[in-house]
């Protein structure tokens, strides 16, 4: 983990030094998840630690392999903050925001834990008309800012750095985060889908709405067609392809694509050497919720 994610523990043992998880959650309703679970030893307390999986704890419905739940926020649309990583063994390239019960979609919200929940504190703030509330928050607000800028961590909500890995990105994906493959001199690495986001979101939306198999068969044309190109840009190590499309399957969200992404992911993610992240997409296709996804209370 970035040293980020420590920094922001410490900071919440400093506002509740019993029970750090909860130190924003009365205040501004986010809880530390995931991997913070970790540091508070809960995974030592429950009677299922055995049964756990990990790589799901706090894995929400849409959330790629490269993203990692450490806040979630408002219940009813599964608001969540969490890290994204290109690769599974290097730090994470920034830190995104999702709301599971509207889609995909992973917004940029800082370089680093703190300018993440700045950027939520601020939001909250505009929001809020009771005086006593907003004092509350103020005054986090001014002790995260305090202690962000003593580390030396930037609060912006794209930085430079941010911007850097943006000119990196092959492709933008359905969920809006980008995907970042080695790409050689000779532009060897990605190619292209031959069809547009918004086309096969068409053909997606084709395929789900059928009203039979029949129809389901015939409306999954276009993919098996995708697959054949994807087989040949393997073999010529555009590996970025077949990663693509896997993506975008698994952001569309239906269970008619999880035997598609079953094959074209952990591929990619292994071709490309990122054999975790093809770990956690086979576990959360064989078990993906839309609730429940705290695994030491589930």
């Amino acid at each position: 983990m970035p040293e980020d994610f420590y920094h922001f523990w410490k900071f919440c043992e400093e506002l509740n030094p019993d029970k750090p998880c909860d130190a924003l959650k009365s205040s501004i309703g986010l809880q530390l998840v995931g991997p913070y679970d970790i540091l508070a030893g809960k995974h030592k307390k429950t009677s299922r630690s055995g049964d756990v999986n990990f790589s799901l704890h706090w894995r929400f419905f849409y959330d790629p392999p490269e993203f990692q739940t450490v806040f979630s926020g408002d219940s009813k649309m599964q608001y969540h903050m969490g890290y994204f990583r290109d690769m599974p063994d290097e730090l994470p390239v920034w830190v995104g925001e999702n709301e599971a019960k509207k889609g995909c979609t992973i917004s940029q919200v800082g370089d680093n834990v703190f300018a993440a929940v700045k950027l939520f504190l601020s939001k909250r703030l505009k929001e809020l008309t009771d005086k006593k509330k907003s004092s509350i928050l103020k005054d986090i607000d001014e002790k995260l800012t305090k202690t962000a800028k003593e580390l030396g961590y930037l609060l912006e909500q794209k930085t430079a750095t941010m911007k850097q890995r943006d000119k990196k990105v092959v492709t933008k994906t359905f969920h809006g985060g980008g995907l970042v493959v080695p790409v050689d001199k000779n532009d060897v690495g990605y190619r292209e889908l031959p069809e547009t986001n918004a086309n096969l979101k068409r053909i997606c939306k084709a395929i789900v709405d059928a009203p039979n198999d029949d129809q389901r068969l015939k409306a999954f044309a276009p993919i098996q067609e995708m697959l054949t190109f994807i087989q040949f840009a393997n073999d010529e190590c555009d590996y970025g392809m077949g990663y693509e499309l896997g993506i975008d399957l698994f952001c569309y969200g239906s269970h008619y694509f999880h035997k598609i992404i079953g094959q074209l992911l952990p591929l990619a993610y292994n071709l490309l050497k990122r054999n975790l992240f093809a770990e956690i997409i086979e576990a959360h296709l064989a078990n993906r919720k839309e609730d429940n996804v705290d695994q030491l209370t589930a």
